[in-house]
C-alpha cells in the first residue's frame, strides 16, 4: 500500500495557522485492499464505506440534539469477543484515514493480533462532522476537548456497529482500546484520565499531553537533530537577521529584504515567514513511502557549493545569506505566493483576510485555532536568549495571540493566553498516571518535549503505564513500514502490541 503524508499546503493558510501536530495521513488504501474479506473470507463493505452516527451536540444539555458523526469500520480480523479498536485523526478530516482499519498502522495490527474490529471516528468541528452549518464563534462554544472525550463514551455506548453482533459491543460487553496519535495522542491520555474505565487500555503516540503556551522546544528538537552543516548557517543567518531588525538601521533593514525579495511591512511577519522551511522537518519519516524529503532540499540550498558539502561549522554567514536569499527568492516563492502579493501570502496583519474570516465547515484551520487560543497553546517560537536557535527570537507568543483576536473577535476582544494551567491540572499532563495505557515516542519528533519523553524529564516507564521511544519522527510507530526499516522502531512496535497482548488478557466484563 502506498501512500503519503498529510502535507499543509504553502499558500496563504500556512503563513497564519501553526504547524498543527497531526497524524500524517495513512496510507491510501489500494485494491485489493479497498474491499476487504473477513476470517472465513467473506467480502465485507469496502474500507471507503462512510457510517454515521447520532453524536450529541451537547454532552451537558442533551435537549440540543444531535449532529451526524461521520466514522469508518471494518471487522476483517474480528473474531466474537475481541476487542473493538478506535481512533480519530484529531483535528483533520477523517476521510482518507481508511489506512488505520488496516494492518499498515497499528490499529489494525492489534487487531490482527487480538482478533479486533477497527474504527475510524471523525473529530466533532473537522471534515464533515459538525454540529452546525458553519465554525462561527457560536457554534465552536461546543468545540472544547471535554465534548470530544465526552463523544467517546457517548459513541462507545450507543453504537450499532454494522459487524455481526455489532448491537452487542459496547465496554460492558466487550475491552474497546483507544489509539490515537500527536493531539489525538495527547486526547488519548487526556480520555483515560477523565473516563478511566471506558477503554480498557489504551496508545498514544507521540502524544502531546503537557499543553505549553511558548512552545520553543519545537524547533530546539529539530535544531539538535538536523544536519550540524545546515544547523550552525541557519543559526548564523538568523542572528544576524534578529540583530540587524532590533537595531533599527534602515538601510540595513532593506538591504535584507532585498536579499529575500520580500518587503514585507512588518519585521515580525518577515522573521516568521523564514520559519517555514524549518516546519518541513515534520513531513519526515523513516520508510521512504511517508516521507517527504523538502528539509533536505532547502539544506541543500545552503550547504551544498559547486557539489561539495559543506563542513559541519558550516560555509558561514555570508554564504549563508546569499544562498538562502536566493533559494528563497528563485525556488520558495514563486510556490508558495503564486497569484498573490508577498503581503497577501506571508502578513498576517489584515483581520479581513478570507484566512481569518472564513467559517465554512471542513476548515480544520479554524477549528484547531479554536482550540490552540483557547486551551493548548503550543506557539512554535524562537527560543529565550542564552540558547541557541534556528528561529527569530522576534516571534514570541504574542505573535499568534494576536492573530487568535483576528479569527474570533467575538470571543477575544484581547490576544488571550490560553488556558494551559487548568488543562495540564485537569488531564494531568505529564503527570498522567493511569492503568493499561502505552506511549510510544520518537527521539526526532519535534513535538516530543510536549510529551512524557520531552527533554529534561525521567517519567518511569511501568508495565501498567509503559513508555517507549524509538528514534523516529512524529508517530512513526504507528505505521508498520516504519518499523521494517528501524529496528528501533520496530521495537516500539514490539513493546506495544506485548503490552496489549497482555493488558487485553485480564479483560472481564465488569458484571464478573
Amino acid at each position: 500500500m502506498v501512500g503519503a503524508l498529510l502535507l499543509l499546503p504553502l499558500c496563504a493558510a500556512l503563513a497564519h495557522a501553526l504547524r498543527v501536530p497531526r497524524m500524517p495521513l495513512a496510507q491510501k488504501v489500494a485494491p485489493p485492499y479497498l474491499v476487504p474479506v473477513d476470517r472465513n473470507g467473506t467480502e465485507l463493505p469496502p474500507l471507503d464505506t462512510v457510517y454515521y452516527f447520532d453524536q450529541l451536540i451537547d454532552h451537558n444539555n442533551p435537549s440540543l440534539g444531535t449532529f451526524q458523526q461521520r466514522y469508518w469500520q471494518t471487522w476483517e480480523y474480528y473474531e466474537p469477543g475481541g476487542p473493538i479498536i478506535i481512533t480519530t485523526p484529531g483535528e483533520q478530516d477523517a476521510d482518507g484515514f481508511e489506512g488505520f482499519l488496516t494492518n499498515a498502522t497499528i490499529d489494525g495490527l492489534i487487531a490482527q493480533q487480538q482478533g479486533g474490529a477497527t474504527i475510524v471516528l471523525e473529530h466533532r468541528y473537522y471534515g464533515l462532522s459538525n454540529p452546525y452549518n458553519n465554525l462561527s464563534v457560536a457554534s465552536l462554544q461546543y468545540h472544547t476537548i471535554q465534548q470530544a472525550i465526552d463523544d467517546f463514551d457517548y459513541f462507545a455506548y450507543n453504537v450499532e456497529l454494522a459487524m455481526p453482533g455489532g448491537d452487542h459491543v459496547t465496554p460492558n460487553e466487550a475491552p474497546w482500546v483507544l489509539i490515537g496519535g500527536s493531539y489525538a495522542g495527547a486526547l488519548t491520555s487526556f480520555t483515560k484520565v477523565n473516563k478511566p474505565d471506558l477503554f480498557w487500555a489504551a496508545w498514544a503516540s507521540s502524544g502531546v499531553v503537557e499543553s505549553i503556551v511558548n512552545y520553543w522546544g519545537y524547533f530546539d528538537i529539530i535544531r539538535k537533530h538536523m544536519p550540524q552543516n545546515c544547523s550552525s548557517d541557519v543559526q548564523a543567518v538568523i542572528g544576524y537577521i534578529d540583530d540587524v531588525f532590533t537595531s533599527g538601521n534602515i538601510q540595513e533593514i532593506n538591504s535584507i529584504k532585498t536579499t529575500f525579495g520580500m518587503n514585507l511591512s512588518h519585521l515580525d511577519d518577515f522573521v516568521s515567514a523564514l520559519s517555514y522551511p524549518i516546519f518541513y522537518w515534520q513531513d519526515l519519516q523513516p520508510s521512504p513511502e511517508l516521507t517527504d524529503l523538502s528539509f533536505f532540499e532547502f539544506c541543500d540550498a545552503l550547504e551544498v557549493k559547486d557539489g561539495v558539502n559543506a563542513p559541519t561549522e558550516g560555509w558561514g554567514l555570508d554564504y549563508a545569506l546569499q544562498a538562502w536569499g536566493s533559494w528563497w527568492e528563485n525556488d520558495f516563492l514563486p510556490s508558495a505566493c503564486e497569484g498573490q502579493t508577498i503581503e497577501e501570502c506571508l502578513g498576517s496583519y489584515d483581520a479581513n483576510a478570507t484566512y481569518y474570516t472564513d467559517i465554512s465547515v471542513n476548515n480544520a484551520d479554524r477549528s484547531w485555532m479554536w482550540i490552540v487560543c483557547n486551551y493548548m497553546g503550543f506557539f512554535q517560537d524562537g527560543a529565550p536568549a542564552g540558547n541557541p536557535t534556528i528561529v527569530s527570537r522576534l516571534i514570541e507568543p504574542i505573535y499568534t495571540e494576536r492573530q487568535c483576536t483576528y479569527y474570533f473577535p467575538e470571543a477575544f476582544s484581547s490576544p488571550p493566553t490560553p488556558q494551559v494551567t487548568w488543562m495540564n491540572w485537569e488531564y494531568e499532563g505529564w503527570n498522567v498516571q493511569s492503568d493499561r495505557l502505552f506511549f510510544g515516542n520518537g527521539q526526532r519528533d519535534p513535538w516530543r518535549d510536549a510529551t512524557v519523553s520531552a527533554d529534561n524529564t525521567s517519567f518511569p516507564s511501568t508495565a501498567w503505564q509503559e513508555i517507549e521511544v524509538g528514534d523516529g519522527f512524529h508517530c512513526s510507530e504507528m505505521y508498520t513500514v516504519n518499523g521494517q526499516v528501524d529496528p528501533t522502531i520496530a521495537k516500539v512496535q514490539e513493546e506495544g502490541l506485548a503490552a496489549m497482548k497482555g493488558w487485553l488478557e485480564t479483560w472481564t466484563p465488569p458484571s464478573q
